[in-house]
């Protein structure tokens, strides 16, 4: 067996082990400063990622490192509080071997968020943007042997964000007075926040909004067939025309990200609902 499904396997079966015979209906990604919604599931079973074999640990700010199974919108549900990044020193297969195990585990859907600069002049901080495509600038987590017991070596990327699930989305979200806005996520590796100059680069060539996560796992789902559906928190804005004292500061986003985090998590919550 490919080395790579032997550690999926591996650490599905230890949280399968957990779950009983639970089997989870949606799958959830929490960015910086997002795990707020953790609080929101019900009879959960909160396990580090240091107990689940071959799981690496979470370092960023904002990233609690817990899987967490429970009921959200009235269904059995998996979260991740915290995420695994590129920069953090992490092989593209640690990044997304959450997502794979979650398919393993069984889940229909995949929630994803992260906190994001908006480089659209448009978006403030505090805004939260549906994710309607993406560029992606970080490695590709398919390249090497495909896992065929997964999905196809070129799995089809036109419409990597469900459009079903962003209608619910904003239909939910005008029956609870969320405002909302639409955009194209751009993706880096970090650590480093970007330039002035590539923040106006992003914005010419059609990004919305940009962080360092998220198309990884997004990709490595639809090589799986699982819709998905994504959020971005804008909680900086990622201009060329700051003041001359302005600084980007990791403490801020996590701020602005708390600050907005309990109307994502009514999102999240109403469309898993309506499923």
């Amino acid at each position: 067996m490919d080395p790579r499904v032997e550690k999926i396997m591996s650490a599905a079966k230890y949280i399968a082990d957990r779950l009983g015979d639970r089997r989870p209906f949606a799958g959830i990604v929490l960015g910086s400063g997002l795990g707020k919604l953790a609080d929101r599931i019900e009879n959960k079973t909160v396990i580090p990622y240091g107990e689940i074999p071959g799981f690496p640990t979470s370092t960023a700010v904002g990233h609690k490192g817990n899987f967490i199974a429970g009921e959200l919108g009235g269904k059995f549900v998996v979260a991740m509080q915290g995420r695994f990044h590129y920069y953090e020193g992490y092989s593209m297969d640690l990044v997304t071997l959450p997502i794979r195990v979650m398919k393993v585990l069984g889940i229909q859907y995949l929630f994803v968020s992260n906190a994001a600069g908006g480089v659209n002049f448009d978006f403030k901080v505090g805004d939260l943007m549906v994710i309607t495509d993406h560029i992606n600038h970080l490695p590709n987590p398919l390249v090497g042997p495909n896992l065929a017991e997964f999905g196809p070596r070129f799995p089809d990327m036109t419409r990597p964000y469900d459009m079903e699930l962003r209608k619910r989305a904003f239909k939910l979200a005008e029956e609870l007075g969320i405002s909302l806005k639409n955009g194209v996520y751009f993706a880096g590796t970090g650590p480093s926040y970007e330039t002035p100059a590539e923040y106006k680069y992003f914005r010419l060539i059609g990004a919305d909004a940009v962080g360092m996560s998220t198309i990884p796992e997004v990709i490595v789902a639809r090589h799986s067939d699982i819709p998905v559906f994504g959020m971005s928190v804008i909680t900086n804005e990622a201009h060329d025309d700051y003041a001359e004292d302005y600084v980007n500061d990791g403490d801020d986003v996590v701020e602005a990200a708390d600050a907005a985090a309990d109307k994502m998590t009514t999102l999240f919550a109403g469309i898993i609902e309506s499923l």
